[in-house]
């Protein structure tokens, strides 16, 4: 099978050999005639801005979960899958849960300042409410990794379809999950449905002192409503890995926003050695026609 690479030049160095080692029978270029090729594998920066002439591409593979950036080309017809990587969720999971946990021990107090705070003691996790806000592939890779600590988990989803272990809330009920949030882990994708969907409003429904941890998208929260949550003190930190421009420009004022901790989009990296095999997997039910995995619902946006 013929499959186009589109990624900038550094994607393709480090993907080339584990593609091509997971899925020898493929032959992957960057260039040619757009009729050759039966699928295409797609990076964000590798933008085809014409989708129309790949009339035989049974296939537009994203190395990537979000898709936001292809989804809204008006010339895809092609069947467009984003990447569920093993990997990429366990990532996730680890974040989330070092970070909930930072947030739940209350760390930051023991300050190394000599003195003595022996009256400062967390709870223990069965009296803590985290909320995850997307229970998708990753929402419940997060949940699975903090349900044996122990956490009163609560997960926030369009459906609400229930989850071992979770107490679950659909679309109407975003107040009682927020209101529930004493650590909200945010995983929506990037939609319009979800866009700006944590404003002034709904950050006020949240307890007092909250912390929020959004590994999903930037364009989820509204950062002025934030850093006046926090700087009223309503909120009580937020640890931020999505932005809605990245890198985050160095003049950007969450770098100085007190009670603001900026990662840089670490989260939930695709590796590689274990996306590839998710690839070519895909590659040969698209070519046998047979179902394709992590298939993108057009009119949901993932």
């Amino acid at each position: 099978m013929k499959v186009l690479f589109a990624a900038p030049d550094d994607i393709r160095a480090e993907w080339h050999a584990p593609l091509t080692a997971a899925c020898p029978e493929m032959e992957l270029l960057e260039e040619g005639d757009p009729a050759q090729f039966d699928a295409i594998i797609y990076s964000a920066g590798g933008e085809i801005e014409d989708l129309s002439p790949y009339v035989n591409a049974r296939l537009v593979q994203s190395l990537w979960a979000g898709v936001e950036r292809i989804i809204s080309n008006p010339t895809l017809t092609q069947p467009l899958a984003r990447m569920v990587d093993p990997g990429l969720a366990q990532g996730m999971a680890e974040f989330c849960t070092g970070w909930t946990m930072r947030a739940h021990l209350q760390m930051d107090r023991y300050r190394q300042d000599g003195v003595w705070r022996s009256t400062e003691m967390p709870p223990l996790a069965s009296s803590r409410a985290v909320t995850i806000l997307g229970m998708g592939a990753l929402g419940q890779a997060v949940a699975a990794m903090l349900k044996p600590i122990g956490f009163d988990l609560n997960g926030y989803s369009a459906s609400g379809r229930a989850v071992e272990g979770v107490r679950m809330f659909g679309r109407d009920e975003l107040a009682q999950a927020l209101a529930r949030a004493e650590i909200l882990i945010c995983l929506l994708p990037d939609t319009p449905e979800t866009r700006d969907l944590l404003d002034a409003e709904h950050l006020a429904m949240l307890p007092q002192g909250a912390w929020i941890i959004n590994a999903g998208r930037g364009t989820l929260i509204d950062e002025v409503a934030l850093c006046e949550a926090l700087a009223r003190g309503h909120l009580g930190h937020a640890v931020l890995d999505v932005f809605r421009a990245e890198p985050l420009d160095p003049a950007d004022p969450l770098w100085a926003a007190p009670g603001v901790t900026v990662t840089p989009h670490i989260a939930a990296a695709t590796r590689s050695e274990s996306a590839a095999a998710v690839v070519a997997e895909n590659l040969r039910r698209a070519m046998s026609g047979r179902p394709i995995l992590h298939l993108v619902d057009r009119e949901k946006g993932y």
